[in-house]
C-alpha cells in the first residue's frame, strides 16, 4: 500500500496586484520538496491558485491519493462548493477572474484523487508558515518571471 501524498501550497503578493510568489511543500513517506518561484505582477488568488496547478503539474504519479493542505478559502470554496463546476459549465459566464488558471487547474485535477483541507494561515502549521516564507521569499526575490495572462489583461475584471 502506498503512501498519500500531501501538498501544502501558499500564495503571496506585495500588494495587490504587485510583485507575487507561491511556495509548494510535496511530503511523500519520508520525501520531501521544496518549490517556489517568483512572479514580477500578479494577485494574491493567482498566486494561491498557481501554487496548486504547479504542485500537480511536478507529480509523476497519478495513482496515489493526494492531499492539498492550503489557506486560501479562494481555492478551497471554489472547489468544493463546486462553483469552478459552474464556471466550467457556463464558460465563465459573467467574467470570473482567473479564467486560465482555473480551466487549467479543472483539466489537471481529472487525472487525480485530491482532497482539499483548509489550514489557517500564519498560525501554528510548520508546514503552511514555510509554504508562506517560500512564497514571500520568491516575491521579493530579483528574477521575476511574468505572469503573462495577468499582465496581459487577460480574464483580469
Amino acid at each position: 500500500m502506498s503512501h498519500p501524498l500531501h501538498i501544502y501550497t501558499d500564495g503571496a503578493a506585495r500588494g495587490n496586484p504587485g510583485p507575487g510568489g507561491y511556495g509548494i511543500i510535496l511530503m511523500w513517506g519520508d520525501k520531501r520538496k521544496e518549490i517556489s518561484a517568483g512572479f514580477r505582477r500578479t494577485t494574491n488568488n493567482r498566486m494561491e491558485l498557481m501554487a496548486v496547478i504547479v504542485a500537480l503539474q511536478s507529480l509523476t504519479k497519478k495513482d496515489i491519493p493526494v492531499t492539498i493542505h492550503t489557506d486560501s478559502r479562494y481555492v478551497v470554496d471554489s472547489i468544493q462548493k463546486k462553483w469552478l463546476d459552474g464556471w466550467i459549465r457556463t464558460g465563465f459566464k459573467g467574467g470570473k477572474k482567473n479564467r486560465d488558471l482555473w480551466t487549467k487547474y479543472y483539466e489537471i485535477s481529472r487525472q487525480f484523487n485530491i482532497s482539499l483541507v483548509w489550514v489557517k494561515g500564519h498560525a501554528e502549521n510548520p508546514f503552511n508558515n514555510r509554504c508562506d516564507e517560500l512564497a514571500t521569499r520568491a516575491a521579493d526575490g530579483k528574477h521575476l518571471q511574468i505572469d503573462a495572462a495577468y499582465e496581459a489583461g487577460i480574464n483580469n475584471d
